[in-house]
């Protein structure tokens, strides 16, 4: 009887433990959409072709700054800028674009100094940028 006991303690352990386990990316993947939607949506969306006042950052992960097709209100600054939206160049953006970029357009947005939101913005960004 012990033996059955403990067969079912560990096996309801480790399915509580898959689940928490389990639960942890998309928790992670709906701190980052809450992120996105607290600093960023007023601008832009993530949307393909969606573009608002900012371009859609649809798939912006990986492609070149002032790039994104059916957008036209970029700043000559950032246009010309040649930089291409990895982790490291999103991360100094979001903290602050006028350091990255001086002539951009994200007036009057001043950057977000929490390194733990930009992480999650950006987490939120490769994920779409994955499909």
């Amino acid at each position: 009887m012990i033996p059955s006991i403990r067969m079912v303690v560990g096996t309801a352990t480790l399915a509580a433990l898959l689940t928490v386990v389990g639960t942890a990316p998309v928790l992670a993947a709906e701190q980052g959409q809450v992120a996105f939607n607290t600093h960023c949506r007023t601008c832009h969306s993530t949307k393909e072709g969606d573009n608002r006042l900012g371009p859609s950052l649809h798939k912006i992960y990986g492609s070149k700054a002032g790039a994104s097709a059916g957008y036209s209100n970029y700043s000559q600054g950032l246009a010309s800028s040649g930089i291409t939206w990895d982790e490291a160049n999103l991360n100094k953006f979001i903290e602050n674009p006028d350091q990255v970029v001086a002539s951009n357009n994200m007036k009057p947005y001043k950057g977000i100094g929490d390194e733990a939101v930009r992480k999650q913005i950006i987490e939120f960004l490769k994920s779409g940028s994955q499909n």
